[in-house]
């Protein structure tokens, strides 16, 4: 565990200087929590070996291609992907996603034909371009030092808190689950993640869904698992139809589809609903099923 001290270490003595070049992100975050936190984004700090590797440029050689990975969202609650406080989070939920996924790569989630909000599949839930890649122990180092609103705060007022995605304190050898949307039976699945995935590029319709128009409709991946490979021949488009929507990046337009706190089984519904979906993600990867 040296490692992750060692990250924390530097967290804490570093992003107090950390500035924002850039204005306000959107309507609903908070400025100052939200500069903060992009201006660590784009400095580059703390990624991962892994999200950093990419291939040379120069003579001859072709950068890496951006990936679109797309999936189904049947329960869009604001938590898995946390979109609060000026960056688009994906931490729990998706690890097969989480480890492959790499900066620039674009992760869609699209809508259920059974969300809490009727059937809006056909249509999209959020979009984020992955700014930056941590390791989960330096992402709980992050939040504890800076981006303090993402550790979830269980008996708070504001829902947004409750629904911190920092979920796992590296404190110990063992991690310990903080009291958030996850229960003890989601860690397996949670922590096989390995990395957490942040945006400060990203898109989050919640309950105003956004249709796709029929060209784009082969990225749809309904049920579990996901898409990445076959989306190959659909990223510029992509990319263009969101772009040419107008809408400023960070924005949140709409509200989770699901409030876990008016119901409390739905919440352990969800739960458990996570679990499955992650561990059905991890048996098709072993597969060889994962659109790769």
């Amino acid at each position: 565990m040296a490692g992750w001290r060692s990250t924390a270490a530097i967290f804490t003595g570093r992003t107090a200087n950390i500035g924002s070049r850039f204005g306000r992100l959107g309507a609903h975050s908070e400025s100052e929590t939200a500069r903060k936190s992009v201006g660590f984004l784009y400095r580059g700090m703390m990624t991962t070996a892994a999200a950093t590797r990419s291939a040379p440029v120069g003579p001859g050689v072709t950068p890496r291609r951006p990936t679109l990975w797309t999936y189904c969202i049947p329960y869009d609650d604001g938590a898995a992907p946390n979109p609060y406080w000026g960056v688009c989070t994906l931490a729990i939920c998706k690890p097969v996603i989480r480890r492959g996924a790499r900066l620039g790569d674009w992760v869609v989630g699209t809508g259920s034909r059974h969300s809490p909000i009727g059937d809006v599949s056909g249509h999209i839930v959020y979009a984020m371009r992955v700014s930056r890649k941590l390791t989960m122990a330096d992402y709980d180092a992050f939040t504890q030092s800076t981006l303090t609103r993402k550790l979830p705060a269980w008996t708070h007022r504001d829902r947004r808190r409750r629904l911190g995605d920092s979920i796992y304190d590296f404190e110990f050898d063992r991690p310990v689950q903080r009291a958030g949307v996850h229960l003890e039976g989601n860690r397996g699945t949670d922590l096989s993640g390995e990395y957490v995935l942040l945006s400060n590029h990203f898109y989050y319709f919640g309950d105003q869904p956004q249709p796709l128009p029929d060209e784009l409709m082969p990225i749809i991946k309904q049920g579990q698992g996901h898409r990445s490979g076959s989306n190959a021949p659909y990223l510029e488009a992509f990319v263009s139809w969101i772009t040419q929507l107008g809408i400023k990046p960070n924005t949140l337009l709409g509200k989770p589809q699901l409030d876990l706190f008016k119901d409390e089984v739905a919440a352990v519904a969800c739960a458990h609903s996570r679990k499955n979906e992650a561990l059905e993600d991890e048996r098709l990867a072993r597969l060889g099923d994962a659109d790769l």
